[in-house]
């Protein structure tokens, strides 16, 4: 499979992965010739990149971290626990008490999928378009956060605890009005007031259920703290964060730069890394950085790079331990689209550098036969 930008479809081609919304129904299948008329449809879902398959790109896979099942039931278990908070507006009340108690068992299979896929998370396995960016942001953190606790080799409780913390995080914007969640322009000063109060909220919300631990409220409270103190709600430094939320705070972030928000488009992986290692020591904990790095694929399988000898590539596979050296399919040198594809593993080519990324390359409509 080969990662395109959707405005670089056309007529014919072949999608390889599928278009779901967040509760897993199939929008657009894959591996069938796309039509104008699901073009359209993906422009209109304002899909930024899609997976397409093509014969350069032949034997390339992009594999799930968690199975679309998992994935699936776990972010309807978000969905009706945030529900429950949003509409009763009794945050002790006895559902919500229960969804927050099953949310451990959910952290418990999250994470069994995650220990055992050996490969490196990739995010942008299926392309989603989804109702409320809450819920699915939720999921993410919870799974990057995973990933890194694992890295930090923290033990299976407190995995489970740090995992709870990530998946209810953001319980507190169900607090907040939509209008002012889902506003395509810029905040005035009292709505960024206003959506900076999430945190309080959730921990209010947290610390007072019988069923989680008093870090799953903290989790809430300091995910937005950083080490210069320049975070909120209390701007506290860096020996006052808890080592959980400084996880989750790396998660959240990036997770936010790589999801389309109503008000700017998706960053790729190596972008968004890239500006979390800018405030490493600042605002981020450089450990937790330096984890979730040997946790996610920078270049996922299928993307179009550019290399510093005027060579075109695919990343055709990971390497563990240099996520930023994958193995990649030479398919263009010096212009001139090569007949006969080869491959590299740039973890052994030290003197090839990744430079960029080509969005727009050019792909062929596959014959049918």
């Amino acid at each position: 499979m080969m990662l395109i930008s959707t405005r670089s479809i056309r007529s014919g081609m072949v999608l390889g992965s599928p278009v779901y919304n967040m509760r897993g129904k199939t929008l657009i299948h894959d591996r069938v010739p796309l039509t104008d008329r699901m073009i359209q449809r993906l422009l209109e879902l304002n899909i930024q990149y899609v997976y397409i398959e093509d014969s350069l790109s032949h034997g390339i896979e992009v594999k799930e971290t968690v199975s679309k099942k998992v994935r699936q039931e776990t972010i309807k278990s978000i969905e009706k626990a945030f529900s429950q908070v949003k509409q009763s507006g009794i945050p002790k009340s006895v559902l919500f008490e229960e969804s927050a108690r099953q949310m451990t068992g959910i952290i418990g299979v999250v994470l069994q999928e995650v220990k055992e896929n050996n490969d490196l998370l990739t995010i942008l396995t299926d392309v989603f378009s989804y109702d409320s960016y809450i819920f699915h942001h939720s999921f993410n953190v919870t799974l990057y956060t995973l990933s890194i606790g694992l890295k930090l080799n923290l033990p299976q409780k407190q995995l489970e605890q740090l995992g709870v913390g990530a998946i209810l995080h953001d319980i507190g914007k169900m607090c907040i009005s939509e209008e002012i969640l889902m506003k395509p322009g810029r905040l005035t000063e009292a709505e960024f007031a206003e959506i900076k109060l999430h945190s309080e909220r959730g921990f209010e919300i947290l610390r007072g259920l019988h069923s989680v631990s008093i870090l799953v409220a903290h989790c809430a409270y300091q995910h937005h703290e950083r080490l210069d103190g320049s975070g909120y709600p209390r701007g506290i430094t860096e020996e006052d964060i808890h080592p959980f939320a400084k996880i989750i705070a790396v998660a959240d972030v990036f997770d936010a730069m790589t999801s389309n928000r109503v008000y700017r488009d998706a960053m790729l992986p190596h972008q968004a890394l890239e500006i979390l290692y800018a405030g490493a020591g600042t605002l981020f904990d450089r450990d937790v950085i330096e984890a979730f790095r040997r946790s996610v694929a920078i270049y996922p399988n299928g993307m179009i790079i550019e290399l510093n000898d005027d060579r075109k590539a695919i990343v055709a596979e990971q390497n563990q331990g240099v996520t930023d050296r994958p193995v990649v399919r030479i398919v263009e040198e010096r212009g001139e689209r090569l007949e006969t594809p080869y491959e590299i593993d740039l973890s052994k080519e030290f003197d090839i550098i990744i430079t960029g990324f080509d969005p727009d390359f050019e792909v062929g409509i596959p014959s049918r036969t």
